[in-house]
């Protein structure tokens, strides 16, 4: 069986490295001109077709390159891990002065937080690129789904996706409410931090 993504597979993986070889670019800059960089890792993949598949199943489409790359708009996956929160904010207002680059769709659920207490930063991106498109377009505009992170939240996110899609868990109400309490925690710890970051650059 043939990728989903079909003959526009390579142009995904082109977009991801192109995108994160400028967020890196950026944090290089901001190294140099503060000392400090502005993430502390990043991580980007592209959907197998497995997983790919599967969720067009689940939302009842049609398993094509035109489902995967249109109709939903996380193929191409970046993560985002950043030591304090408005490190966050400034990655996010570079994202918006980049060429070619539109945000499409954002969600702040770090100010805003999820009933069960997840706290990230959502973008799906929409990048313009010389290639073309799965509707035929030249340029092409690709979707990039972004998550920006502070260390806590995605600590806090990897241990509720474990919960998540483990089965026939026992004392799952118990769970969820210490996650929910240790989410609040680990947010008020986050804004500590960086108070205390603050008071040492002024200091």
């Amino acid at each position: 069986m043939s990728s989903i993504y079909g003959p526009y597979e390579p142009r995904l993986i082109y977009v991801m490295n192109q995108l994160q070889t400028e967020l890196e670019s950026y944090d290089r800059m901001r190294f140099e001109e503060t000392g400090d960089h502005i993430f502390e890792h990043i991580s980007a993949r592209i959907k197998t077709d497995q997983s790919m598949r599967e969720k067009c199943r689940r939302k009842n489409l049609m398993e094509t390159p035109y489902s995967a790359l249109h109709e939903l708009q996380d193929a191409i996956g970046i993560r985002v891990i950043c030591a304090f929160r408005d490190d966050i904010y400034g990655i996010l207002e570079h994202i918006r002065t980049l060429p070619g680059v539109t945000i499409a769709e954002e969600i702040d659920y770090i100010r805003h937080a999820k009933p069960n207490g997840y706290r990230s930063y959502h973008l799906i991106l929409s990048v313009e690129t010389a290639f073309e498109d799965v509707e035929g377009k030249v340029p092409g505009h690709y979707f990039v789904e972004v998550q920006l992170r502070t260390i806590a939240m995605d600590s806090w996110a990897s241990l509720e996706h474990k919960m998540k899609y483990k089965k026939d868990i026992r004392n799952q109400e118990l769970i969820e409410a210490e996650l929910k309490r240790c989410a609040d925690e680990m947010a008020a710890c986050d804004v500590s931090l960086e108070t205390i970051r603050n008071l040492i650059r002024n200091s």
